[in-house]
């Protein structure tokens, strides 16, 4: 399966739908709550002009998604989900690969990515995936760190 990107003006409502299904396991587990809950298609479509939108399979009802941003000294994944049935199957890795060949075309040699404090069993699966934690960061108004970032050099 080759990920498949998507734009503003194509059907983003199953991806946002996958997006909530994945996110859906830290609603009371994350303080604040994730920004995912005040975003519907229109915010997705505003999301996909900014950054690079990729989903695999290339369907009606996406197994996997990402955004990428390219930044100025690395590339960002941001909302990686895998569908809960399709996990196992390594389509994260997959996705990673894929987010590993577009920093690549933009020239960077880092991945970042973010996840939640609360979130330990992401913080495995991307320890696996070859990242390593480089830092912690307090959303707005918290004293207590509430996301940790995670690099991959490639």
């Amino acid at each position: 399966m080759t990920p498949l990107r998507l734009g503003p003006s194509d059907n983003l409502a199953p991806v946002l739908a996958l997006l909530r299904d994945s996110f859906a396991t830290m609603d009371g587990r994350i303080d604040p709550p994730s920004s995912l809950t005040r975003m519907g298609v229109a915010e997705l479509a505003a999301e996909a002009t900014r950054a690079e939108l990729w989903i695999l399979p290339p369907d009606s009802a996406p197994a996997a998604c990402m955004l990428l941003a390219p930044r100025d000294d690395h590339l960002y994944l941001g909302k990686l989900a895998v569908a809960a049935a399709r996990r196992g199957e390594g389509l994260a890795r997959q996705m990673v690969g894929q987010a590993e060949t577009r920093a690549l075309a933009h020239g960077l040699r880092e991945i970042r990515l973010q996840t939640r404090v609360e979130l330990v069993e992401n913080h495995a699966t991307f320890t696996r995936l070859g990242f390593v934690e480089v830092g912690r960061t307090a959303h707005p108004g918290f004293d207590r760190p509430t996301s940790v970032t995670f690099a991959r050099r490639l």
